[in-house]
């Protein structure tokens, strides 16, 4: 007899979290480029998989995380996108008489966190397995299904793209 266990079950839930939380953090990460906003889809999606325990199959559980986590990110990104049409529209008010007025105000963090999140999806994806995760070129063109040839290219464009926006922010200081 095959015993499916129940997600409703508290220790099977923190084994859950405990398996899936920290690598689907990383995939929404990877993928979006944004490290709190992927905290926080992880968390929303334990929040909905604990609501819904009782209908989802044990076996099931990570698909449903990864599929909620994607569902939840593109939401957010819509909305940013209604976001940006609008503040695109707004008159901007900005201090431009004090230069220094963007290094005082912008984190260290912010800036780097910002930069990675201007790449390219699959560039920030390639650069971010390789830099954070410190998979090598041959693993990260197998988690990808991509050539390893492919992945150098990704990762030194990347570094390209990064050292433009490096050298443009440099500029306007």
């Amino acid at each position: 007899m095959n015993k499916s266990f129940s997600i409703c079950d508290e220790d099977v839930y923190n084994n859950l979290y405990r398996t899936h939380a920290e690598s689907l953090r990383n995939h929404l990460y990877f993928k979006f480029g944004n490290l709190a906003q992927a905290e926080d889809v992880v968390q929303e999606s334990f929040i909905k998989l604990w609501a819904k325990c009782s209908t989802i199959i044990y076996e099931k559980a990570a698909g449903f995380l990864y599929t909620v986590s994607k569902n939840l990110f593109i939401d957010i990104i819509r909305s940013k996108k209604v976001a940006l049409k609008f503040e695109k529209n707004a008159v901007q008010t900005h201090d431009y008489e004090d230069p220094y007025f963007y290094l005082r105000t912008k984190e260290f963090q912010q800036k780097i966190e910002d930069t990675i999140s201007a790449l390219p999806e699959k560039q920030r994806e390639a650069f971010l397995l390789n830099r954070i995760e410190k998979l090598t070129y041959k693993e990260i063109a197998l988690k990808l299904q991509i050539s390893q040839t492919a992945v150098e290219k990704r990762i030194a464009k990347a570094l390209i793209k990064l050292k433009e926006i490096t050298e443009l922010q440099k500029r306007n200081f």
